[in-house]
């Protein structure tokens, strides 16, 4: 009963966090960003975890995971929404180049590096868990939070262009993380059998999330109410969780497909879905930060000893990424765009929920605990850094007082 009350008063604290009136109360850009990046919810879940006062033990956490898979749905889903046939076409190739470009550059550093330091120190036991695991390292310091770019609009600090062009990086960023995600999921598989094993796992997850896209696409013809709409909509988001949870297979890639055959091929069906699930987007976001938070075991001393690695290669990588992506853009991305990607978003929680559930084991735990303490960090990182890459402009300050006349 305990643990329902727990549940049940942060499942209203996430509705109330994601409320745009409170979002909007805060005018000082720390506290916008501290708002809009929901991490006290992470926090409030290690308190309420076995590491602190223990009111969720590890059998309630357990009991908790079919929740984990719900909310990983409805974010794959909303990732598959934003491949948008139209929107991808308007956007220049240079983009893309430019994105990748970025992507790639943390990928390959941070996961490289990485994989030196766990296999050759001792930190991971075999060569395929090292390699795996710092292909997922690579995939979470791959990932962006858009929420600097659209606070630095809405703050004055980026122009409207700008600040567009950093939040469409940041989402082409969430991508890039979920390719690097399966890949990590192929290694961790092969160590254990094949690669085609794992190959096969992902194509289960594909044929899942069409199925069930092309399902809700052929069901909702029928509807005419908002309500039968939203009643469609969760079914299908609770029958691919449960489905890639009872199937062990991954549950953003299910997600993903599901949102993205929508969007192909039921483009007016996915425009009035999108406008449903969008409004619980933030609240699930909250509560899976809120789980994650019990799920947090930072035992290992190996732990510490990455995390630095971690943070300050990420950081050079997203900096020096984010000037190759301007070169390789043609002056379309600003120059210091990386200076606003540091912050690493809700997306790398769930790949290493996501990786933590489908992996399991120390390594997998070793991961997991890396990735949360960084998206701490590198969140306040991030504020610092967009202040030094993009600092006020000039026509946001406020003027200076007037003198006082003299006597």
């Amino acid at each position: 009963m305990q643990a329902l009350l727990l549940f049940l008063t942060v499942a209203a604290l996430s509705l109330l966090a994601s409320s745009p009136l409170l979002l909007r109360m805060g005018r000082a850009f720390g506290l916008a960003q501290l708002a809009a990046s929901g991490l006290l919810f992470f926090v409030f879940g290690v308190m309420v975890g076995p590491l602190a006062m223990g009111v969720l033990d590890a059998n309630q956490i357990e009991a908790l995971r079919p929740l984990l898979a719900v909310g990983l749905a409805v974010v794959g889903l909303l990732t598959g929404f934003n491949i948008e046939p139209s929107l991808l076409r308007g956007l220049p190739g240079r983009l893309y180049l430019a994105a990748s470009a970025q992507g790639l550059t943390s990928v390959v550093l941070v996961g490289g590096l990485l994989f030196v330091v766990m296999y050759f120190s001792g930190a991971v036991d075999s060569m395929t868990g090292a390699l795996g695991a710092a292909a997922l390292l690579g995939a979470v310091a791959s990932v962006s939070s858009p929420h600097l770019g659209i606070l630095g609009v809405r703050s004055g600090r980026l122009d409207r262009g700008t600040g567009l062009v950093v939040t469409l990086v940041a989402m082409l960023d969430d991508l890039s993380g979920l390719l690097a995600l399966m890949v990590a999921l192929v290694i961790t598989v092969a160590a254990g059998s094949s690669a085609g094993d794992g190959l096969l796992l992902l194509a289960l997850a594909g044929l899942l999330g069409l199925s069930c896209g092309l399902l809700l696409i052929f069901l909702s013809r029928a509807l005419t109410s908002d309500e039968e709409t939203a009643t469609l909509l969760f079914g299908t988001v609770l029958l691919v969780g449960g489905a890639a949870a009872y199937l062990r297979i991954s549950t953003l890639v299910a997600g993903l497909v599901c949102g993205a055959t929508l969007s192909l091929v039921g483009r007016h069906t996915a425009a009035r879905l999108y406008k449903v699930l969008s409004k619980v987007e933030r609240p699930v976001y909250l509560l899976l930060l809120f789980l994650a938070g019990p799920l947090f075991h930072p035992d290992s001393v190996w732990v510490w000893l990455i995390l630095p690695i971690f943070v300050a290669v990420r950081f050079a990588a997203k900096v020096f990424g984010g000037t190759l992506a301007w070169k390789v853009g043609g002056g379309l991305v600003p120059e210091r765009t990386g200076w606003a990607l540091i912050s690493q978003g809700g997306m790398s929680i769930c790949l290493v929920i996501e990786y933590l559930i489908l992996v399991r084991g120390p390594t997998a735990q070793l991961v997991f605990d890396v990735a949360l303490l960084a998206a701490l960090v590198n969140e306040v990182l991030g504020a610092r850094a967009f202040a030094i890459g993009f600092p006020p402009h000039p026509r946001t300050m406020a003027p200076p007082a007037p003198e006082a006349p003299s006597t």
